[in-house]
C-alpha cells in the first residue's frame, strides 16, 4: 500500500503600503516611471545619507496588525540585514529581525471543512530593492532604483496550511483585510503583493515535519496553485524514491511547469542582521493606536452582516460586491442618491463586471461616479431610455465616465412616446408581414417578438418595447 503525504505550507506575503513616499526618504511610490527617476541619495545608498521613517507606514503597519489580531509591540527597532547583490544599493537592507511590529496574530480563513484560523508569526516593516532587468540582446544587466526604499510589510504565517485551497483562502482574505484598510491596492500583477511559499510533505499522521523549500517572489494566484502542485509533487517523488529533499530556495518557472534551485537555504546569522545605527527606536503610544483603531473603517464581514439586514439584495451579489471596498463603496455611494438597492447591484454583476472580465480590469481600476450610475438607473427607470440604450450608455459611462443625460440628449436616444408615431410604424410593419401575424393569431407567441424586433428597427431601438408589444397586440386583436 503506497503512502499518504500532506502538505505543510507557511507563507511570507510582502505587501507594498500606499505611501505617497518612500519609507526612509521622500521619493515618490509611484508605480512605473522612467528608471532611476525616483531616487535620491537615501535610496540609492549614498555614503553619508541618513534615513528619517515615514509615519505613514509605521500607521499602515499597525492598522494591518490590529485587523489580523496581532499584538503591538510597543518598543521595537530596526535592523540591518546585509546581503550583496546588485539590486540592493546599500549592501543591507533595513527589516526588522528582533522586535517586528506586530506579533502573534491570526486570520480566519473558510474552508471546505468550516472556518480555520492561521495563526500569523509576526509583521514586520521593511524597505523593497530595487529591481535587476537582464537584456538578452545586450547580454547584460540593467538596475532600476525605483523601487528601492519602498515601503513593506512583511506577514509571516505560521506553517498552518495544508492546501493550495486554503493558502489562496488566507491570501485572498488578507488581500481583503488590506485593501479595505486602504494600507495598499494589493495589485499582485504590479508586485505590490508577492507571496514566498515555504512548503514540506509528510506522511499523513506524522507530527514531525518534513525538509521544506521556499519559492520566491509568487505574484498570481495562478501561479502559487501550481507551484504547490508542481513542488509537492517533486519533493513525494523523491521520497518515495529514497532520496532526501534539500532545504534549498526555489524559483518557479510558470512557462514549464517545474521549479528550479536558487541557492542554499540562508539562516539569520548568514545575514549577520545588527541594530540600525542610523533609525531610533520606535514607541508606540496608547494614544497613537487609539487614534488607529478609531480610523478602521468596517470590514468585509461586518458589512456582509449589514448589507443582509438593510438592502434586499441576494446572499449571493453580496459576497461579490464585499469582496472588493471599491465595488462596496460604488454600491453605497449609488444607493444613497436614491437608486433602489437591487437595480444597482444589477448593473454592479451584470454589465460592470462584464467590462472588468472583458478588460481584464479589476474592480479598483473602475474610474466613472456614482452619481453618473444613479442618474443612468433614474433614467431608466423614469423610461426616458429603453434597456438597450441604457446599456449602451453605461458603456460610455464605464469607459469615459460621461454624463448619461448629456449623452443621450446629444445623440438623440431618449425613448420615442409619441402614440401616433408608434401606431403608424406598428400598422406598418403589420401590413408589410401578414404571415407573422396569421402565426400569432393561431397561437404562435413567438411571432409578436420579431413584429416587434421589426417595429424597433424602425424606430432606431428609441422605443419602449414593452410599449410596442403592447400596440401591436392592440392591433391584431
Amino acid at each position: 500500500m503506497s503512502k499518504q503525504y500532506e502538505m505543510v505550507i507557511g507563507l511570507e506575503v510582502h505587501v507594498e503600503l500606499a505611501t505617497k513616499t518612500k519609507i526612509f526618504c521622500g521619493c515618490s511610490t509611484a508605480f512605473g516611471g522612467e528608471p532611476n527617476t525616483h531616487t535620491c541619495p537615501v535610496c540609492t545608498g549614498m555614503p553619508g545619507s541618513l534615513p528619517v521613517l515615514n509615519k505613514q507606514v509605521l500607521e499602515y503597519a499597525i492598522a494591518v496588525g490590529l485587523a489580523t489580531n496581532c499584538e503591538i509591540t510597543r518598543n521595537c527597532k530596526f535592523d540591518r540585514k546585509n546581503y550583496f547583490y546588485p539590486d540592493n544599493p546599500q549592501n543591507y537592507q533595513i527589516s526588522q529581525l528582533y522586535l517586528p511590529i506586530c506579533r502573534n496574530g491570526h486570520v480566519d480563513i473558510e474552508t471546505e471543512n468550516g472556518i480555520k484560523s492561521v495563526r500569523i508569526h509576526e509583521i514586520h516593516m521593511e524597505e523593497d530593492a530595487g529591481k535587476l532587468i537582464h537584456d538578452d540582446w545586450y547580454d547584460a544587466s540593467l538596475v532600476d532604483y525605483n523601487r528601492s526604499g519602498v515601503p513593506l510589510i512583511e506577514i509571516v504565517s505560521e506553517p498552518d496550511m495544508r492546501s493550495a485551497e486554503e493558502v489562496i483562502a488566507y491570501l485572498e482574505t488578507l488581500r481583503n483585510t488590506i485593501q479595505y484598510l486602504g494600507a495598499s491596492d494589493c495589485k499582485l500583477n504590479e508586485g505590490s503583493m508577492r507571496a514566498d511559499v515555504n512548503l514540506s510533505v509528510r506522511e499523513v499522521g506524522s507530527e514531525t515535519f518534513g525538509t521544506r523549500t521556499e519559492m520566491k517572489n509568487l505574484n498570481s494566484f495562478h501561479s502559487i496553485m501550481h507551484a504547490i502542485k508542481g513542488e509537492s509533487e517533486r519533493q513525494i517523488d523523491l521520497l518515495e524514491s529514497g532520496e532526501s529533499v534539500i532545504q534549498e530556495t526555489r524559483r518557479w518557472d510558470d512557462t514549464k511547469e517545474c521549479s528550479y534551485a536558487m541557492r542554499s537555504k540562508e539562516d539569520a546569522q548568514d545575514y549577520r542582521y545588527f541594530p540600525d545605527p542610523d533609525l531610533v527606536p520606535i514607541s508606540v503610544s496608547d494614544e497613537l493606536i487609539e487614534s488607529i483603531l478609531a480610523k478602521q473603517p468596517e470590514m468585509r464581514l461586518e458589512k456582509k452582516k449589514r448589507y443582509k439586514e438593510e438592502f434586499d439584495i441576494p446572499e449571493y451579489d453580496i459576497n461579490i460586491i464585499t469582496n472588493s471596498k471599491h465595488l462596496a463603496d460604488l454600491f453605497e455611494e449609488t444607493v444613497s442618491l436614491g437608486a433602489q438597492p437591487k437595480k444597482v447591484s444589477n448593473w454592479i454583476m451584470g454589465e460592470t463586471l462584464k467590462l472588468l472580465k472583458e478588460k481584464e480590469m479589476d474592480p479598483e481600476d473602475i474610474s466613472f461616479s456614482a452619481s453618473h450610475l444613479a442618474d443612468l438607473i433614474k433614467m431608466t427607470d423614469a423610461k426616458e431610455i429603453n434597456s438597450t440604450v441604457a446599456k449602451e450608455v453605461f458603456e460610455k459611462i464605464f469607459f469615459e465616465d460621461v454624463d448619461p443625460k448629456a449623452y443621450v440628449e446629444e445623440k438623440g436616444l431618449k425613448t420615442e412616446n409619441n402614440e401616433d408615431l408608434l401606431l403608424e410604424v406598428a400598422k406598418r410593419v403589420i401590413e408589410a408581414n401578414p404571415q407573422s401575424v396569421t402565426d400569432y393569431k393561431s397561437g404562435k407567441e413567438k411571432a409578436i417578438g420579431f413584429l416587434v424586433g421589426q417595429s424597433m428597427r424602425e424606430l432606431k431601438g428609441k422605443a419602449d418595447p414593452v410599449a410596442v408589444t403592447e400596440m401591436l397586440k392592440k392591433l391584431m386583436s
